[in-house]
């Protein structure tokens, strides 16, 4: 099981018990360390703790923005893809009579399968709807060649293809960005042994200052979980906490169908 399997809720709940189960363990050993040996100075603890915040700081904004990029990523492409079957379905208007017909049919159905695709309810049946929209996809293809092969060779015919083609290229895009792209798990789990790290750190320098637990750690750990969670609902709209607006398709499917 991936950290992309776990459902937001548990992964928030368990990311909590970590950082508090690590402030614990923290404090725990620099209560031990203090009480055997009084020569462990605080200002050098209190600098180590800084640079380990940093670096965990570091991390966080640099997971933060890699999902936060691919999430305006996967809105763009949305954009881009509405952008594309529009114009090939208008460009559809100059095949001949014989094709016309067939081929504004699959151009409903296809956009009707790209938001069934992109429905988060969906995302178990996301791989029979990407099959669904290659085979409409590839009907249309098809018929489009037959047209060049009859012998339009004209260059309303070669726009035709070229719309085709690169509505063809938006839906692979999409499919790689919105479907396949996912942080690594071992940038996953370097996140986690820092946040560990700096927990436990922040727990040892407490007890080595000789201040007491404060319900001012669970705030802590429960920002840090909210934040992990954000990134790990970025990471994954699927999961329909935080779902990109499929507003340019339906907008696009409404005006389909009322022609």
């Amino acid at each position: 099981m991936t950290v992309q399997d776990i459902p937001l809720w548990l992964l928030f709940i368990l990311t909590a018990l970590l950082v508090m189960g690590a402030i614990e363990l923290g404090y725990r050993v620099g209560w031990t360390t203090r009480r055997r040996s009084e020569d462990e100075k605080e200002a050098p603890v209190g600098a180590i703790v800084g640079s380990v915040l940093a670096l965990l700081a570091f991390m966080l904004a640099f997971t933060f923005g890699t999902v936060s990029d691919r999430y305006d990523a996967r809105k763009v492409l949305v954009r881009e893809q509405a952008a594309s079957i529009r114009t090939a379905y208008l460009r559809s208007d100059f095949l001949p009579e014989s094709q016309r017909a067939e081929a504004k049919s699959l151009y409903l159905d296809y956009i009707d399968q790209v938001l069934a695709a992109g429905d988060p309810s969906n995302f178990d049946n996301l791989e029979s709807s990407i099959a669904d929209l290659l085979v409409t996809q590839q009907q249309l293809w098809d018929m489009a060649v037959e047209n060049v092969r009859n012998g339009d060779n004209s260059d309303i015919a070669a726009m035709y293809v070229e719309s085709i083609n690169g509505m063809m290229n938006v839906l692979a895009e999409r499919v790689a960005v919105a479907g396949q792209a996912r942080m690594p798990s071992g940038l996953w789990m370097a996140l986690y042994l820092l946040v560990l790290f700096g927990m436990f750190a922040v727990g040892y320098q407490t007890a080595n200052a000789a201040s007491r637990r404060t319900w001012m750690m669970l705030v802590l750990a429960l920002s840090f979980s909210l934040v992990v969670m954000m990134i790990a609902a970025l990471d994954a709209p699927q999961r329909g906490y935080l779902p990109v607006s499929q507003r340019p398709l339906t907008d696009l499917q409404a005006s389909m169908n009322a022609e």
